[in-house]
Formats: C-alpha cells, structure tokens, sequence
C-alpha cells in the first residue's frame, strides 16, 4: 500500500500535538466550548475560525490545533456536529413539525439546504426527512432526540 501513499495511523500529526503547550490547549479548548457551544455561535452561518481566533485573542493555527487534537476533527466538522445535535432536537420537537428543511437548515446555521443533508447524513447516518418521520413513527426513541439547552 506504501505505493499509493496511504497512512494507516490515523493519530494526529505530532506536529500539531506540540504547535501548542498542554496547558493552553486545556484553556483554548475550553474557551472554544465555550464561544462555539454555550454562546451558540455554531448557529450564525458567517462565524468562522478566523473570527473565533479574533474573538479569543489567538491565532487559526492554534484554534485549528487545538480542534484537531481535542475533538479529533476539523474546525467545520465541529461546527457541524453541534448544528447537527441542534438539528435533531427541532426535528423531533412537535412544535417544529411544519418547518420546511430549509427552514430547519437555516435555524441550525447553515448556508443551504444540500450542505445541511450532507453534514446530517454524515453525523447520522440517515437524512433529516428519515430521521423527522422515525421520531415520528417512535422509531427513534424520545430520550434518544436531543434537547436544546
């Protein structure tokens, strides 16, 4: 397989690992919780990294450092995750059983309705429609549907 240059160790590079100290990525990473999750900046579409960056008196390289050795994926993919998480409480919420997708991939931060299926399926495994008619149906349990703090 070395032919096709494929790495099969899937640890992060120790390049990021050392980019920044443990101590201040404990800190970013809490900071970043902080500003993505608890703050809900995952909902505005136009916050990026380099705004959280700013927002956290840092630089891209270390909050993407950070992201990548703390949560094991990239800034987008958190981002998403949390969209998603957000996503899956409105859909299994009767009170937004008439929003349209596009309504619900608004609400949640995204641009538009195609990245909003492909960020789902990615996290889930199913599409929103499917998972909005299985919570429905109760094939999706109620204390499996997140809850919006």
């Amino acid at each position: 397989m070395a032919k096709y240059n494929i790495n099969f160790n899937n640890k992060k590079d120790a390049a990021y690992r050392t980019l920044v100290s443990e101590k201040m990525m404990k800190e970013l990473k809490e900071k970043i919780l902080n500003v993505i999750y608890r703050k809900k900046k995952y909902r505005d579409k136009t916050y990026s990294a380099k705004r959280l960056a700013e927002d956290l008196n840092t630089n891209t390289r270390y909050i993407s450092a950070v992201v990548n050795v703390c949560f094991d994926m990239n800034y987008t993919s958190l981002v998403n995750k949390y969209r998603i998480e957000y996503a899956k409480s409105l859909l299994g919420d009767r009170q937004y059983g008439d929003l349209r997708m596009e309504e619900i991939s608004d609400m949640v931060g995204f641009s538009n309705r195609q990245s909003f299926y492909a960020a789902f399926y990615k996290f889930t495994g199913i599409t929103p429609r499917k998972y909005k008619i299985d919570t429905i149906l109760g094939v999706i349990p109620k204390e499996d549907i997140p809850h919006e703090d």
